[in-house]
């Protein structure tokens, strides 16, 4: 399995934050590695994702959620299922946000994993980034 995780202080009040993190569609603003992002439903966000030199259409539903604390949104498909964790907290100044990346291939899909681990690492490094930006207006 490949993971990549943050822990990103933020200047926006828990609520705000939790419900900027949760509308996935907002990943476009903040991961570069997503070239398109859009809410489907209710619980539901439609994102594609650069995977090395490939386009991926991911379709992410919530798998679980606590507002404004945490949400699970979850995307399968047939080779791997990704899952994001966002944990929110109260801090000094604002709030402070954890996010959890999980890539778990299935059969022989999971000799990509340290590939993937790589890649993770340095798309979640961005990724990082662009989340401190948008919790830090």
């Amino acid at each position: 399995m490949a993971r990549y995780t943050t822990t990103i202080d933020s200047s926006l009040p828990p609520e705000e934050a939790y419900a900027y993190m949760a509308d996935f569609s907002n990943a476009l603003e903040w991961d570069p590695s997503v070239t398109e992002a859009r809410r489907s439903g209710d619980d539901a966000f439609d994102l594609v994702a650069k995977f090395g030199a490939s386009s991926v259409k991911l379709h992410y539903v919530v798998a679980a959620t606590d507002p404004p604390r945490s949400i699970v949104l979850e995307a399968r498909k047939p080779s791997f299922t990704s899952r994001d964790t966002i944990t929110v907290t109260a801090a000094p100044g604002g709030s402070s946000v954890h996010y959890d990346a999980r890539l778990e291939f299935s059969g022989v899909g999971r000799l990509f994993d340290p590939l993937m681990q790589l890649l993770f690492n340095r798309t979640g490094a961005k990724a990082a980034a662009g989340m401190r930006s948008a919790l830090n207006p």
